[in-house]
């Protein structure tokens, strides 16, 4: 039998069992490093989409021509009438939403997963519609129940209640609302961790150790959708802050309808309001994407130092 040359093929295990493995193509090696390559390029130019306009926003902020830099844009927002009342207030719709969010959808999807799987298509339904009607045609409605109040209620109780949702130091009127645009984004969220973990065998297993209902929806589902619940969480917080048509169209001022209010007077000021606003919004929602993955991580730790301990 002829000796095979080094280029024709390498030895290896199998090759000394008898079988040659040829070696590898001189530019198999070039074809792996091009996806990183490309990879790389692909995720700067994201980069740069999304950088640039915000350091063109910081650079008109802070340069006036004639007078250099000056910061007196972000200096100034303190003292801004109206900018602590209204971020306040936005702050406050945003955690109001995603409790009420919350408490609507995770009832009902857990209870559509364990005793009717068959109603989750029309549960997926009712969820999407927010997503089909445009924010206009919602608002027009809610205009037209509250002019009920004072035109055919004004002298029965619920007159007061008309009253109370459209109170301007805190309007609930915007939390139902923003809590009908938010369903869709929540349900998907909660739906997917659904789908991950194993509803009916945990809650079978809770309940066969003599577990209530509320101890197994909120000791046991919750703690294993906690990253779901913060991801809905997530996507409600940017969705309240950045609102705008609902809110100036019922006549409110949250904090996205503030700073278009004070752009005309104020140019770099609405523009530095902006940025910070990015900012802050960016700055919650990493504490909330935080909180959904800290638990896992000590459980980690927690199995690892188990192991380490038998």
């Amino acid at each position: 039998m002829a000796a095979m040359t080094p280029t024709a093929a390498r030895t290896t295990p199998e090759a000394d069992a008898g079988t040659p493995v040829p070696a590898p193509r001189p530019g198999a090696f070039r074809a792996r490093r091009r996806p990183r390559v490309w990879r790389g390029a692909v995720l700067a130019l994201a980069g740069a989409y999304f950088l640039v306009p915000l350091l063109a926003s910081f650079v008109f902020t802070v340069h006036v021509p004639g007078q250099g830099i000056s910061f007196e844009a972000y200096t100034g927002l303190l003292a801004a009438d109206g900018f602590t009342e209204s971020l306040l207030l936005s702050l406050g719709l945003a955690a109001a939403t995603i409790a009420l969010s919350l408490v609507l959808a995770v009832p009902a999807l857990v209870a559509v997963r364990i005793g009717s799987p068959r109603l989750r298509p029309v549960v997926e339904v009712m969820c999407m519609l927010p997503l089909v009607v445009p924010p206009i045609a919602l608002v027009t409605g809610i205009t037209t129940v509250l002019r009920w109040g004072p035109e055919h209620l004004s002298r029965t109780p619920l007159y007061q209640t008309f009253l109370a949702v459209q109170n301007e130091s805190f309007p609930v009127v915007l939390v139902l609302a923003y809590t009908v645009l938010a369903l869709p984004f929540v349900y998907r969220s909660l739906d997917a961790g659904l789908r991950a973990v194993a509803v009916p065998t945990l809650v079978e297993a809770a309940r066969s150790c003599g577990a209530s209902w509320p101890y197994v929806v909120l000791r046991v589902l919750l703690p294993n959708l906690r990253a779901s619940l913060a991801g809905a969480a997530f996507l409600t917080l940017a969705l309240v802050l950045g609102e705008f048509t609902i809110a100036s169209l019922l006549g409110f001022q949250p904090f996205a309808v503030w700073i278009v209010s004070i752009s005309g007077a104020q140019a770099r000021m609405s523009v530095a309001v902006s940025v910070l606003s990015l900012l802050i919004t960016w700055l919650l929602l990493l504490a909330l994407s935080r909180a959904g993955t800290v638990p896992s991580t000590a459980a980690a730790a927690h199995a690892t130092t188990s192991r380490k301990e038998s």
